[in-house]
C-alpha cells in the first residue's frame, strides 16, 4: 500500500502518541510491532515472523522477537533495557542465520525499549537513533 507522506506522518505521530507510556516488553511488544508496521500500510503478518525459533552458535534455542527474512530483525526490550545488548543478541542471531539460512540474511536490524529506537543497516554500518516520539521526523529511515 503507497500511503502519501502526510498520512505516514499522521500515522508515525499516532504511534508516538499511544505508545509514550508503555514499557513491558513481554505483555507488549506483538501490539507494538504491529502497529509499527501499520504506520507504513504493512500488515505485519504478510512479512514478519513473531517469535522465530533457531539455533544459536551457543547452541542454544533462541527466539527473535521480530523476523522480516531478507530485510528486518527486531530485538525489543522492556523500557529503559539496555539497547547496546539488544543489538548483541541481535548480532548473534545474524551470525546464525548467516550460518544456516544465508539467504534470508536480514538489510536491517532494529533495536527498541519502547522509549528509543536504534535502526542499522547491515551492509553500510549506518545508525540511527531516536525516541519513538519522534518516529515522525524519521520516516525517511524506512523506506525500504
Amino acid at each position: 500500500m503507497n500511503l502519501s507522506p502526510n498520512q505516514l506522518r499522521t500515522n508515525a505521530l499516532a504511534f508516538s502518541k499511544e505508545w509514550k507510556n508503555d514499557a513491558y516488553e513481554k505483555g507488549e511488544s506483538q501490539t507494538f510491532w504491529n502497529q509499527f508496521f501499520a504506520v507504513f500500510g504493512i500488515d505485519r503478518r504478510r512479512v514478519g515472523i513473531y517469535e522465530a525459533g533457531l539455533k544459536k552458535s551457543s547452541g542454544n534455542q533462541g527466539f527473535i522477537d521480530v523476523f522480516w527474512p531478507g530485510q528486518l530483525l527486531y530485538e525489543q526490550k522492556s523500557r529503559g533495557g539496555d539497547l547496546d545488548q539488544a543489538e548483541s543478541q541481535a548480532k548473534e542471531y545474524l551470525r546464525s542465520i548467516a550460518d544456516n539460512a544465508p539467504n534470508d540474511l536480514p538489510d536491517y536490524t532494529i533495536v527498541s525499549d519502547f522509549e528509543f529506537m536504534r535502526l542499522s543497516h547491515l551492509h553500510t554500518d549506518e545508525v540511527q537513533e531516536f525516541r519513538v516520539s519522534e518516529l515522525a521526523d524519521y520516516l525517511n529511515l524506512f523506506g525500504f
